[in-house]
């Protein structure tokens, strides 16, 4: 490695290579504590609204939407600081009246940081989002903006993403689009054993076996999310017995974030349909590998749509990592290095979160998780990886990241690389020890 490996567990130790963050890292104070900007009106380009809009059919009024969908019964739904969904069920005769006024709740007992003697903290549909249930058709689920007092709540997890996303628009002209790859494991309903008492392989992943005798709920899997308007492209087993992985298409940030939330709810409700229970806990089993939540991430201009992470020239095959990215993008790496030990605070929140990072080797010779902070090329035992021009992939998060906050302190630590002209170092060569 052409640069020091700084350790991700523990002290988490920072390379004197690097720029040093002030602690806590002031983007995510800004983050958690902060009040929400007024929302930017602006006309360029492609606006939140309308990419979400776009995505699932028009902007039509939530009871509208309703009545094209034959829904009977919404989920109010928004995610606390935890990431954990909080919903309340509204009859759709009542879709008007809380698209209009909000449905309440306390925000204490949502797990925000807020006491029993504030005021009600109502969330608001965003209609843009709202999709029928495929195993369940009388019931809608809609994504909702949160707000206290009249005011955007500071602490709701989406509030905070499409903030950031307005202020990278209006600011640098810029647009995120993130894709995910979600991680879980299929147990027996009391989660006391593995779903599949045959999937015993020492290297499991891929295995064609394992994965067919999950067809049913695979399948079904698969046929939920296409018909709610995001198709995955592939879902395979994963590394660990009795892991699977699902992908679908990046896309805008918020739409992805929106689409992560709603896939966790989606594979956890099929799982109980089958007598089955999915679980997305870091690492459940300390002899096999944890589940992941790798994020792939471009920057594109608001205008013409393109990648601003590709160079003005394309390096020849076999170039190391700099050869594949723009100055820019050499920049948002730098910022993801320079911030990775405040980065853990969001992406990687939970106790169980370090029993996979710098964990031992697992049954199948790999952890798949990143000991170091560190980036290269097209090697997947490095905390950032650039598998090909013009992506970036942060492999250090797993499935206990709250879906909308995720995207939102990786944006805060690559931009804040790119206004300070961050210098990542030189990727390194190998494989990074114990991964």
């Amino acid at each position: 490695c052409a640069s020091p490996c700084r350790p991700l567990a523990s002290a988490l130790p920072r390379s004197p290579s690097l720029p040093r963050s002030p602690s806590p890292p002031p983007f995510l104070v800004r983050a958690m504590i902060t009040r929400l900007p007024m929302r930017m009106r602006r006309r360029m380009g492609r606006t939140l609204a309308t990419a979400s809009a776009a995505a699932s059919g028009g902007s039509s009024s939530l009871a509208e939407r309703c009545a094209s969908l034959e829904i009977k019964y919404l989920l109010v739904s928004f995610d606390d600081l935890f990431g954990v969904s909080r919903s309340k069920l509204v009859p759709a005769s009542a879709a008007a009246s809380v698209e209009e006024d909000g449905a309440g709740f306390a925000a204490f007992a949502s797990h925000f940081d807020m006491t029993p003697a504030d005021a009600d903290m109502l969330a608001f549909p965003d209609p843009s989002t709202l999709v029928r249930l495929p195993w369940d058709r009388d019931i809608g689920w809609v994504a909702c903006d949160l707000k206290i007092s009249g005011r955007e709540f500071p602490q709701g997890p989406r509030n905070r993403l499409r903030a950031a996303c307005e202020a990278l628009e209006s600011k640098h002209g810029l647009v995120l689009k993130t894709g995910v790859e979600c991680e879980f494991f299929l147990m027996n309903p009391d989660a006391s054993a593995l779903a599949d008492p045959r999937d015993t392989a020492a290297k499991p992943c891929y295995d064609q076996q394992a994965l067919m005798r999950q067809r049913s709920f695979i399948c079904e899997l698969n046929d939920a999310m296409a018909e709610m308007g995001f198709p995955p492209y592939q879902t395979d087993h994963e590394d660990a017995n009795g892991q699977f992985e699902c992908n679908w298409d990046f896309d805008h940030a918020l739409l992805t974030a929106d689409r992560h939330t709603l896939f966790k709810f989606t594979a956890k409700s099929l799982a109980e349909k089958h007598g089955l229970r999915a679980t997305f806990m870091p690492k459940p089993f300390a002899h096999l590998t944890g589940n992941g939540c790798h994020v792939h991430l471009t920057l594109h201009d608001v205008e013409t749509g393109g990648n601003k992470f590709k160079p003005e020239s394309q390096g020849a095959e076999g170039d190391d990592a700099t050869a594949l990215l723009s100055p820019l993008g050499r920049h948002f790496v730098g910022g993801l290095l320079g911030h990775a030990a405040g980065l853990c605070a969001v992406t990687n929140p939970t106790v169980n979160s370090y029993k996979r990072l710098s964990a031992p080797v697992t049954t199948s010779g790999a952890t798949w998780a990143p000991a170091s902070v560190t980036w290269a090329g097209n090697n997947r035992s490095h905390m950032i990886r650039i598998p090909d021009a013009p992506r970036v992939e942060l492999r250090l998060p797993d499935m206990s990241t709250n879906a909308y906050l995720l995207p939102t302190a990786i944006l805060a630590a690559g931009i804040d690389g790119v206004e300070r002209s961050a210098d990542p170092g030189a990727p390194c060569q190998g494989t990074e020890p114990d991964n």
